[in-house]
């Protein structure tokens, strides 16, 4: 008996919510085999490190976790900002190329900022608006460059049980508190990360056993939940399937100043993504209730 293929695949920024969220979901394919590094193993931030890295260890694939993702402090910080967005992954990228691997590399619905009403196709004209959402632009671009074997997956809204996100916040906020406000102009789609690390892992999956062709793993893809919701809706949801008492007050984007603008409307569509790699999305609210429970 052959033992069954097994691919190689690295995991960066293993220790954030999306990371973590890999690290649930390994048992279920068993032919990856896995190797999580945060940043004190492998600091994606220094060109340096991830050279001496690759050079040590093979791998089949690279799935990028690592981002500089605080955006309103990115206003203050675009040096870092640019480091851990554009730098970072223009590095990894080439490490990648120089294995002839393919990179999978996450980006933001942040991008599109316009006054658009229908979902955003990946054609469609980019104008990112902040410091955070131009660096991850640019990180895309850099990636993309660097090897042609990248793959960025846009979404939005991410959450997880793990690290700093709006549901963590609201569960936290809405026990501490009788009641909130919550901005009702802005539009989009929440994305649970677990359900967007296990669509990672099928796309590879039906590359590797030829349901899709190897050259679909490169391009962008969006990928959300379904529905669309305003921030709002999600903290009426949160409560309601929390069974926390809090009550919710609608307000408007300009009464809730941020350093950085956030798009009015960034709802992705799916259809690219579905069609190609064939994924059943899930309803956010189900996503939610599964996160929740």
């Amino acid at each position: 008996m052959h033992e069954p293929a097994s691919f190689r695949i690295l995991i960066t920024g293993a220790n954030g919510q999306l990371g973590r969220e890999f690290r649930e979901l390994q048992g279920g394919f068993p032919a990856f085999r896995f190797t999580f590094t945060g940043r004190e193993v492998l600091d994606v931030t220094q060109e340096k490190a991830i050279r001496e890295y690759f050079a040590a260890n093979k791998f089949d694939y690279c799935i990028n976790c690592a981002a500089y993702t605080a955006v309103d402090k990115a206003e203050s910080e675009p040096e870092a900002a640019r480091l851990g967005n554009v730098d970072a992954p223009r590095w990894l990228a080439g490490a990648c190329a120089r294995q002839g691997i393919p990179l999978v590399h996450y980006s933001t619905d942040y991008v599109y900022h316009n006054q658009q009403n229908t979902p955003f196709k990946e054609e469609d004209t980019t104008t990112p608006q902040s410091v955070y959402a131009r660096t991850k632009l640019a990180g895309e671009e850099a990636a993309r460059s660097a090897n042609p074997q990248t793959v960025i997956l846009r979404t939005s809204w991410v959450y997880s049980s793990f690290g700093h996100n709006f549901v963590r916040t609201m569960l936290r906020l809405g026990r501490e508190r009788d009641s909130l406000n919550v901005v009702f102009d802005q539009v989009g789609t929440p994305t649970y990360a677990r359900g967007l690390a296990h669509a990672t892992l099928e796309m590879i999956r039906k590359v590797e056993e030829g349901e899709v062709p190897r050259d679909k793993l490169q391009g962008i893809y969006h990928y959300s939940d379904e529905g669309v919701c305003s921030w709002y809706d999600f903290a009426l949801a949160i409560f309601e399937l929390a069974g926390i008492d809090c009550k919710v007050a609608p307000i408007e984007t300009k009464d809730f100043p941020t350093a950085a603008a956030r798009p009015p409307y960034s709802v992705l569509n799916k259809g690219k993504i579905k069609e190609v790699f064939g994924l059943e999305i899930r309803h956010w609210r189900e996503a939610l209730r599964g996160m929740i429970a």
